[in-house]
């Protein structure tokens, strides 16, 4: 009986440790990004790309700001469908990566935007996202901002 116990407690932290993880190497990102891709076409929305890998700090900090900070997460289901794409030694995800014209030589986190088309439109370095040791809301809803649908509309600016 205290084997079972013992066996049963080790497969909740297992499945409690890997529910938290947000990017999932197994995912086809190729598939994730064309699902949301079509989404967004009927929505009016941008797709936005995280790109980064559960072994780095700053992209599991990412993840757990933007779905803590009330507005980034209301702005972030209005505007954007979002996709994580995970980079990590067992899937480099390499062939999206080339697609999408290299963003991770900006580092980890990376955020790409794409238009409704699928186009990239935008490769963002989360650097420039930073305050001290987290991410400046000020600067994260700023850059947000500047890329939904609305924002780039030409229309907008005539």
């Amino acid at each position: 009986m205290r084997y079972l116990f013992t066996l049963f407690s080790l497969i909740a932290c297992l499945s409690c440790s890997t529910a938290q993880q947000p990017y999932n190497p197994q995912a086809d990102a190729k598939k994730e990004i064309q699902t949301a891709v079509n989404k967004v076409a009927q929505d009016n929305k941008q797709v936005l790309l995280i790109i980064g890998g559960n072994w780095c700090p700053w992209c599991v900090k990412l993840n757990k700001y933007i779905k803590e900070e009330t507005e980034v997460a209301e702005l972030l289901a209005k505007e954007f469908e979002v996709v994580k794409v995970n980079y990590s030694k067992d899937n480099k995800n390499a062939e999206v990566l080339t697609e999408l014209e290299f963003p991770q030589r900006f580092g980890f986190p990376v955020l790409v935007v794409l238009d409704k088309n699928g186009k990239r439109i935008h490769t963002q370095n989360s650097a420039y996202l930073e305050l001290d040791k987290g991410y400046s809301e000020e600067k994260v809803m700023g850059f947000l901002k500047k890329w939904t649908a609305g924002s780039i509309d030409p229309a907008n600016y005539k």
